[in-house]
């Protein structure tokens, strides 16, 4: 999903570009300034902003090189496009192409869940299993929570219902019956760029979970 977006800007990008060069003629610049612009998003995310955050940065630039580099294929069979000026239908892709850009960042901007689930399945059950989460360091010191459900839900599927980081953070998750699932208790594993104590983690039921050292 996030490499379509990434896609469907850089195309935007290389149709505005190739439509404002159409008074030089000097085409050839549609795809090279896609292309910078998806190596400048690669790296703002890689050094700039880092975490997941920044992983999402840098695989929206590779759908914006993939649009590069689908316009520069398609650059020498757009024969149709020769230097002049404006019409009205150039004017109207100037206005609203920006408008598209602009509305595809502050979608992206604002449905960053700032979490990724790393892995998610059912163990085997074991005598007086309890429910219980437990906290590690993955790379670049990022946290990991490993959630793992009693014996009562065993054959249940575990979701992530919400994951608030504003403030402490909290960490809300769904018990699922989907009926043809596993046999076993069930776990998933939630990386987050940083942990804000206290934590609290629960089910929508409202069950809290608690750490494993408590337990």
């Amino acid at each position: 999903m996030i490499v379509l977006v990434g896609f469907i800007l850089g195309a935007s990008i290389f149709l505005f570009t190739l439509i404002a060069l159409k008074k030089t003629g000097k085409f050839y610049l549609a795809p090279i300034v896609t292309f910078l612009i998806a190596v400048l998003t690669v790296l703002y995310g890689l050094f700039k902003v880092g975490g997941f955050e920044g992983m999402g940065f840098g695989i929206i630039g590779v759908g914006i090189l993939t649009a590069a580099i689908g316009g520069t294929l398609l650059l020498p069979f757009m024969k149709g496009i020769k230097q002049s000026e404006f019409n009205k239908v150039d004017k109207s892709i100037l206005l609203i192409v920006p408008v598209l850009i602009f509305a595809i960042i502050g979608w992206t901007i604002t449905s960053n869940k700032g979490y990724c689930v790393n892995e998610e399945g059912v163990i085997e059950a074991g005598n007086d299993t309890s429910s219980y989460y437990e906290v590690s360091t993955i790379s670049e010191g990022m946290k990991q929570i490993h959630i793992q459900l009693g014996e009562k839900y065993e054959g249940m599927h575990l979701e992530v219902k919400d994951v608030k980081t504003l403030g402490n953070t909290e960490i809300t998750v769904k018990v699922v019956d989907k009926g043809n699932a596993k046999e076993g208790l069930p776990f998933i594993e939630i990386g987050l760029e940083k942990i804000v104590e206290p934590l609290v983690v629960q089910t929508t039921d409202g069950e809290i979970i608690n750490s494993k050292s408590n337990n």
